[in-house]
């Protein structure tokens, strides 16, 4: 049960070392050290994701920023309460880490796949430029009870397919975590960039209790 749990949320990245550990947490008398891994697109754009990670797997990897690392965990999430509301923070929780030559090249960097229920209704839009866009929140179970509330964005066919789905609906769900910055606007006119983080789905399923429905 535990093996089926943990691979319904697989993610795999390759980047680059970006800043200096920060201190996350410590449980069970084990720290966990929180850092930033740049990822490049296809495009000039970079997406720079948060990772947390155990002190047992740095033991034997000094991290220095630059370093191209190819780290293996799940996408975790969890409630933090910010200014009296409260805020998904989302974390790839690394579970293998392996630091690699600089000058090797990974033709898929970044990937993840899912398998989770709709939890919310989908979100149908479409951009000015008549792009079509479906906004989607993913309950990922795990063990001990627990679950992780993964956001994710599907474009075109994927997202005509998904802004169908139901609260409820079981689905997998294959594509690459990306970073969006964005700003708020405070009460008093503050303006603050923040930068948020959601899947980006290329392939989606729904699946049935007697048969699986595939869609691009």
């Amino acid at each position: 049960m535990t093996g089926n749990i943990i691979d319904s949320n697989m993610v795999t990245l390759v980047g680059k070392v970006a800043g200096e550990k920060e201190f996350s947490h410590e449980m069970y008398g084990e720290g966990f050290y929180n850092y930033k891994i740049e990822i490049p697109r296809l495009s000039d754009v970079s997406d720079q994701l948060p990772m947390t990670i155990s002190e047992r797997l740095l033991f034997d990897s000094k991290l220095n920023t630059g370093d191209t690392v190819k780290v293996e965990g799940q996408l975790r999430s969890y409630n933090k309460f910010t200014d009296g509301n409260n805020r998904l923070v989302l974390t790839v929780f690394a579970r293998d880490l392996e630091v690699l030559p600089s000058e090797e090249e990974i033709k898929n960097p970044n990937q993840i796949y899912l398998e989770g229920y709709i939890c919310k209704p989908p979100v149908y839009r479409e951009t000015p430029f008549g792009r079509e866009i479906t906004d989607l929140l993913i309950a990922v179970n795990r063990p001990y009870n627990k679950s992780d509330y993964i956001p994710c964005i599907a474009w075109g066919r994927n997202a005509r397919f998904s802004a169908k789905l139901q609260v409820g609906d079981h689905v997998r769900s294959w594509g690459r975590i990306q970073s969006r910055n964005y700003q708020k606007k405070l009460p008093d006119g503050t303006v603050l960039n923040k930068v948020a983080y959601e899947v980006s789905i290329s392939k989606m399923e729904k699946i049935d209790d007697t048969k699986e429905v595939e869609t691009e």
